[in-house]
């Protein structure tokens, strides 16, 4: 199903947008993901924006965990040099995002916890999709960027 990695980098480098259209309902969903901040809330959100997005797309549904938990971290010395905001395990097409920041324990912005969900769900569409081993190249910054702005019709 994957191609090799240079072909994998190349592929995913040539898609720069999602093939499906965004509709004002899931637009809606995302709005109220920005107004929102209990894990409860962000919970059932998130689930109901993945739940449209996999369909708009044609893909398999994917589970989401949202956990009361600070980011994990790394430190060297005082400084925080690493922070995971979620990540994404394709064997089990599942999303885990801690809401809360790494050292102070804050609820996440919800800018940065759609930005995230968002970022996760990029790397199921790829995956499901697109049949790639998503990773990090200009080509999956320049699709998620297409699907935010889609969402939030900036």
């Amino acid at each position: 199903m994957f191609f090799s990695n240079k072909r994998n980098y190349k592929k995913s480098n040539r898609l720069v947008e999602v093939k499906f259209v965004v509709h004002d309902e899931v637009c809606g969903i995302a709005c109220q993901i920005l107004k929102s901040k209990s894990v409860t809330k962000r919970q059932q959100l998130s689930e109901e924006l993945l739940d449209a997005l996999c369909d708009l797309a044609e893909i398999d549904i994917c589970k989401i965990k949202i956990s009361d938990t600070n980011q994990y971290h790394r430190k060297r010395g005082s400084r925080t040099v690493m922070k995971r905001y979620g990540y994404y395990k394709p064997d089990k097409k599942y999303i885990y995002i801690q809401n809360r920041t790494a050292v102070r324990g804050q609820t996440l912005a919800a800018k940065t916890f759609l930005n995230t969900l968002l970022h996760e769900w990029m790397h199921h569409y790829d995956f499901c999709a697109l049949g790639l081993n998503s990773i990090h190249t200009s080509g999956f910054y320049q699709r998620l960027g297409n699907l935010q702005k889609r969402l939030l019709q900036e």
